[in-house]
């Protein structure tokens, strides 16, 4: 009986009404190939999922060891208020040596009158930048599911709040000995290295803008008298650039969506 071939040209082979499949030795480098990349494809389908899998167990460590929901706007509206503190305390300084603030007054009253001007100063831009920094990322937080307050949190505040303790007595006790000149410099320190300690617990990028502000610290103990413009640059510049990236990298699509 004459036995009929069909042939697929497509995979190289031949198939006999028996049953059996004959490779042809002009398309075997061609099935070899087809085959391997079958194979292939296969293979990085599985892997691509057993990576997916991999970075959802990374998502949820993170969610548990670090406070990820902090708002890059955060930073964006805590650099607008330095900025206006900056520029506050800038006038302070020249209505004092103008004798504007405090006519006929001698040199001890101008230099504690000041001093208190700068105090408050600090103040209200410390609690303005907070409560902007707590109301976007409570809305943030919202948004993404993560509640505000847990370990990470905990953990996140307690790490930021030493050095900034520290550094806040040290300038306040260099304003009670009359050293002015070291007041900005030890803020920026104090702070960078806070935010340096603080970012283990929260988005890794933090540690960058700590860098930058102690760095500026360092650098304006040689240029003692101009501490305000350095001040102005670490906290306002430095904070909207760094909280406009942070917004971009990570809140950008959320947004849009």
């Amino acid at each position: 009986m004459r036995e009929r071939v069909v042939q697929s040209p497509k995979a190289g082979v031949c198939i006999t009404e028996t049953g059996d499949v004959i490779f042809f030795a002009r398309d075997l480098q061609e099935s070899i190939i087809y085959i391997y990349f079958v194979f292939q494809s296969t293979f990085m389908d599985e892997q691509l999922e057993s990576l997916e899998a991999l970075r959802d167990i990374k998502r949820m460590m993170e969610r548990s060891s670090r406070f990820i929901s902090l708002s890059g706007l955060s930073g964006i509206a805590a650099g607008l208020c330095a900025l206006g503190g900056a520029w506050a305390a800038h006038s302070r300084f020249n209505c004092w040596l103008t004798g504007d603030c405090g006519k006929n007054a001698d040199a001890y009253t101008i230099e504690t009158g000041l001093a208190w001007d700068l105090v408050v100063i600090a103040f209200v831009t410390f609690a303005a930048a907070f409560a902007f920094a707590f109301l976007f990322t409570l809305l943030r937080t919202r948004k993404t599911g993560i509640p505000l307050f847990g370990k990470a949190t905990w953990r996140l505040m307690w790490n930021t709040v030493i050095p900034l303790a520290a550094g806040g007595l040290f300038c306040l006790r260099m304003m009670q000995l009359g050293v002015y000149g070291l007041v900005a410099p030890g803020c920026l320190v104090f702070y960078g290295l806070a935010l340096i300690n603080a970012s283990k617990y929260t988005l890794g990028e933090v540690r960058y803008l700590g860098y930058v502000n102690m760095a500026l610290g360092l650098i304006s103990l040689w240029f003692i008298g101009y501490g305000l413009w350095f001040w102005a640059a670490g906290f306002g510049l430095m904070h909207i650039i760094y909280g406009t990236a942070m917004w971009w990298k990570y809140e950008r699509k959320t947004t849009a969506g």
